[in-house]
Formats: structure tokens, sequence, C-alpha cells
């Protein structure tokens, strides 16, 4: 057809957003089908458990469209994003039967590695023994770890103070 322009199913990423700020639901496919796989590690990361995190998913992606309005382009848009589902995933834990271990170590074998072994390891290896580690052990060095929080930070989302988030952190 002569003037048509043929379309590929692949967007930009500032197409997306704006597109998304216009609620238009191709956009809104393209943003699920380009980052969910992303955002389901970072759900899973603090969930642990694989339905659980689909549904943290799901509600961050409700979250991500209600405020990506808001999204000023500062900034990498899959870090807001991330923020927005590790908001979300600590939501959803404080709503569940979640607490701060107090103790909890004693699970945990004390198995004395040499350190030269953990440069061994692939980030897969890495993940797996992290989800092992008690809930509250784990969501502390997910938010300062991997998702880079400040202690202070983390002392205002989780409702603890900065030294118990420092001594979980020291634990996990």
């Amino acid at each position: 057809m002569p003037g048509h322009q043929n379309k590929t199913n692949t967007l930009t990423e500032q197409e997306i957003i704006q597109g998304c700020k216009k609620q238009k639901p191709d956009c809104q496919k393209q943003l699920v089908l380009q980052y969910s796989s992303i955002l389901l590690g970072v759900c899973h990361r603090y969930v642990g458990r694989r339905t659980q995190a689909k549904d943290v998913l799901q509600e961050s992606l409700l979250m991500i469209f209600r405020y990506i309005p808001n999204y000023k382009n500062t900034g990498s848009f899959l870090a807001w994003m991330k923020r927005i589902v590790a908001t979300t995933a600590l939501q959803h834990l404080r709503k569940s039967p979640y607490k701060l271990e107090e103790s909890g170590l004693e699970k945990i074998p004390e198995n004395f590695v040499s350190p030269s072994v953990y440069s061994q390891l692939a980030a897969e290896d890495l993940l797996n023994l992290i989800d092992q580690l008690p809930e509250g052990f784990r969501t502390i060095f997910n938010l300062n770890a991997i998702e880079g929080y400040s202690h202070k930070e983390i002392g205002v989302l989780l409702g603890i103070t900065e030294s118990t988030s420092r001594s979980q952190l020291a634990r996990a």
C-alpha cells in the first residue's frame, strides 16, 4: 500500500513510556512483554515463591501504569520500575505473616568455604543461595546489596532502626 509504513512490533523505550502515559494498549502490552521477566526476577528476590512473585508482578505492573504519568524521564526507566516493584513486594510482605528474624541463624549450616569458591559461582547459584536465607535476612540483603538502598532508607521502608538493618545484613 503506497504511503503505508511497515510498523515493527518493537517500540523504543520512549515510545513505550509516551504511549503508556496516553494509556495506549499496544504500548502497555509492549512494556509487559519487554520488562516482565526482569521485574519478575526482582519480585522473586523478595517474596521467594514463584506464585507469590507473579502476584506481586501483577500488582507492580498496575502501579507502574497508574504512576507512569509521574515519570519525568530523569534517570533510568528500568530503575524507576524496579523501585516500584521493590516497594510493592515490601507491601506484600507486610500483609503476610512476615517478620524480621530475631534468630534463625541456627537453621543455617556453618559450612566454612574458601573465599575463592565464591568467585567461581554463577549468578544463578548466588541467587539460589540468597533464596535460602530466612525471609527477613533475604529482604534486607536484596534491598541493600542488590537494589542499593541505604540502611536509613531500609529502616523507613520496613519500620526498623538503621542498626537493625545493619545487623540483619551482617547475619545474611
